[in-house]
């Protein structure tokens, strides 16, 4: 490992050797403001729907709440803020990466992320790409990407924003953004609280939602100094916080919780001439938990830790405005400790290069390959390509195909009881045909995929040992559709916003003959928000179709939310805005996990200041 970064210090010394001319104004580079360049840059060919500043100030929730009503991503949910898993497309949760400024923060130890443990209120802008992303993204990045971005602003400003909530079943949440820069120095912090009982009635019972608390603390600071004219140096830091209670079911009661803590640094350094970009990075992520089966016992308890140390080197030249050759290489070691995986250990590195030429005004494409070498499996070279092509003035055509991997996670090999190392990696092939349409306030998007994957890792009960067993299975299949579409219409001062979703998702165990449990093989939301001067009232609308359970299925619900907010501006820059959301206003039960009732209506009232 110590001469990996060595050889990483020698090719970033040699970056700057290759100096060239001055640039004109630093501040304008996507590569200064942005943490991801490649989402930008290198996805022409595949669908990309960003969720801007509006819409993550109006949800300042849980990342499951915001997607959930403005994606096509499904979420299986075991209880409103317990652990939240992501179906894309119809792959499971370890299949879909989350992208925290430019870099894969998936869990070592189970290759998921739990949306409920990330506050979209920390984040300048939510984007999600439909798609496979092994290439650019790494490991786990099958069915697509949900990338989280803080951008840096140099340009001399001051602004802050507070806002405090408080809500039914106790619930208190309070947030802070502040941004600051000054042409030379950028700051940006953040800090989302949230804490509440969560002990909601289930409909139809006198039982209420026992053992459900949750008090997460979520802490953001990035900072962006520009030291000359071609070099800018940024840091990135996030501290998650976690003490959750695990909420009982409607047939077995529970008393246990679980207390999880992240933090996420990463120091870039960004070296830009006329005809090149070098980008080096250097990250460490640490994930640790502790569970309790009874958190009654303080002393009683099992826990884990993993740290994860990364480099990462981008090299981009520009042989012309219409050709364009990145080299991309990262190198990791990953140690875990825990009561239940003994002291596993990893090292990888990687070697990525894309090709992106445009030679037309209408034609785009990307070329992309990559290999891994790890130190505990061999990893199969995956590649992908995508293009784009602007056939009209309001319609494009896209296209984008990939192979894709994901390899098997501590806990798929090490947990005890029921790890099993003889695991293979999961591949994938997959193919993606996009039609894009934008005319004067309408937009349309319309995508069909495919999505084939062998060894496909999944944990299933072991009749000779009593134990479940991560084992491969033969093939699974997925297809469908998605569609899009987004309406902004003005008219004096009228604002009218419409926006919605739709998906069709078939998913096949080829070994079995059967769907895969928990996909919905129709899953749409719909928004729609209308603003008059300093008023604005919106309603959204979830309907989530029946999903297969175990010997059995879930049946389907339709849930709707309600809000009106009202902006007072007052002299000089301070503002203030009151709102009120009515959530699940047909008082509709359902359960997103089977024997998991979801909250009935609730209410939801908050006042932002901004300053």
């Amino acid at each position: 490992m110590k001469h990996i970064i060595l050889f990483y210090f020698l090719l970033l010394f040699c970056s700057l050797s290759w100096s060239q001319s001055t640039l004109d104004s630093i501040q304008k580079l996507d590569a200064v403001v942005l943490s991801d360049v490649k989402l930008k840059q290198y996805a022409k060919g595949y669908k990309l729907t960003v969720l801007g500043d509006s819409i993550l100030r109006k949800n300042r929730t849980s990342l499951t709440d915001v997607l959930r009503f403005n994606s096509n991503i499904y979420f299986k949910e075991n209880g409103y803020g317990m652990v939240s898993s992501a179906s894309f497309r119809g792959t499971n949760a370890s299949q879909t990466a989350v992208i925290w400024n430019g870099i894969n923060i998936n869990s070592q130890l189970n290759g998921q992320v739990d949306f409920n443990t990330i506050s979209s209120a920390n984040y300048d802008n939510i984007s999600i790409r439909s798609g496979g992303g092994s290439v650019q993204y790494g490991s786990g990045a099958i069915g697509g990407t949900v990338h989280l971005s803080n951008d840096l602003d140099f340009k001399t400003h001051f602004d802050n924003h507070v806002q405090v909530a408080f809500g039914s079943f106790d619930t208190q949440n309070i947030n802070y953004n502040g941004s600051f820069g000054n042409g030379k120095w950028s700051a940006t912090i953040g800090a989302a609280y949230v804490s509440s009982e969560n002990d909601y009635p289930f409909l139809g019972t006198d039982r209420r939602n026992e053992n459900g608390a949750f008090d997460n603390l979520d802490l953001n600071l990035n900072l962006g100094y520009i030291i000359s004219d071609k070099d800018v140096l940024k840091l990135y830091h996030q501290n998650f916080r976690s003490d959750r209670e695990f909420s009982a079911t409607l047939l077995a009661p529970s008393n246990s919780k679980y207390e999880t803590q992240e933090f996420r640094s990463m120091l870039d350094w960004t070296r830009i001439g006329n005809k090149y970009t070098s980008i080096f990075k250097a990250v460490h992520l640490l994930e640790q938990f502790k569970y309790f089966e009874n958190k009654s016992l303080d002393t009683n308890f099992s826990e884990g830790k993993v740290n994860t140390f990364l480099v990462k080197y981008h090299y981009k030249h520009e042989f012309s405005k219409r050709l364009v050759l990145s080299v991309i290489s990262d190198a990791s070691h990953i140690t875990a400790n825990g009561n239940s995986f003994a002291n596993p250990n990893r090292n990888t590195f990687s070697a990525t290069a894309i090709l992106n030429h445009r030679p037309t005004k209408k034609l785009q494409y990307n070329l992309n390959v990559r290999q891994d070498v790890i130190s505990d499996f061999e990893s199969p070279l995956v590649f992908s390509g995508d293009a784009s092509y602007q056939f009209l003035k309001w319609y494009a055509l896209k296209f984008n195909a990939s192979r894709n991997f994901r390899i098997p996670t501590f806990n798929d090999l090490y947990w005890n009881p029921g790890g099993n190392l003889d695991l293979n990696p999961e591949e994938s092939y997959q193919v993606d045909v996009g039609h894009e349409f934008a005319h004067k306030e309408v937009t349309l998007k319309l995508n069909t995929y495919y999505i084939k994957t062998s060894d496909l890792i999944q944990w299933r009960p072991n009749s000779t040992s009593g134990y479940w067993n991560p084992v491969n299975v033969a093939n699974a299949k997925h297809y469908g559709l998605e569609a899009e579409i987004a309406v902004i219409k003005t008219f004096n001062k009228h604002t009218l916003n419409f926006s919605s979703a739709y998906s069709y998702t078939e998913t096949e165990d080829v070994e079995k003959k059967q769907r895969l449990f928990y996909v919905p093989l129709h899953k749409a939301n719909v928004s729609l928000a209308y603003n008059y001067k300093a008023f604005t009232a919106f309603y959204q609308h979830l309907y989530n179709g029946e999903v297969e359970i175990i010997g059995n299925t879930l049946e389907g619900f339709d849930i709707g939310n309600l809000g009106v907010s009202y902006n007072f501006n007052t002299t000089g820059k301070l503002e203030y805005e009151a709102n009120f959301r009515i959530n699940n206003i047909y008082n509709t039960y359902y359960e997103n996990v089977a024997l998991r009732p979801m909250p009935n209506r609730n209410f939801t009232t908050n006042l932002t200041l901004k300053f």
